[in-house]
């Protein structure tokens, strides 16, 4: 339970810190162009190297740190972090085939997902 809820507080955090930088980017920038998410995306992949570094490489952090800066904090921030991560540990162990699979059918397959969650929901309503 105690990893339970130290994942929520730690979402809970990424996730105002990213409306934040979407509104931040928005002014910044403007909103043609959504210049937040790629921000987020990008920052939320570099702080997951340097916590990964840093915190489990480097120090041996704990579950509990581990829980609530990586699967909360960035979680919520965003989960690009995870998906990056889990690009460069397949490119490390030499999976460059499995890396490329990987990273064509999260977008690939998570964008037709959508467009069919879109496309269900537009059939049903109209």
């Amino acid at each position: 339970m105690k990893m339970l809820l130290l994942a929520s507080a730690g979402g809970a955090i990424g996730a105002g810190a990213r409306h934040l930088v979407n509104l931040g980017m928005g002014r910044l920038l403007g909103t043609a162009f959504p210049w937040g998410t790629l921000t987020v995306n990008i920052l939320g992949s570099f702080l997951m190297g340097v916590l990964v570094e840093l915190l489990v490489l480097r120090f041996g952090g704990s579950p509990t740190m581990r829980t609530l800066l990586g699967t909360g904090f960035l979680g919520g921030f965003t989960t690009f972090s995870a998906f990056s991560l889990d690009v460069l540990v397949l490119l490390e162990r030499r999976e460059t085939g499995l890396a490329l699979v990987y990273v064509a059918g999260s977008v690939l397959v998570g964008f037709a997902a959508l467009y069919a969650g879109v496309v269900l929901v537009r059939m049903v309503l109209s």
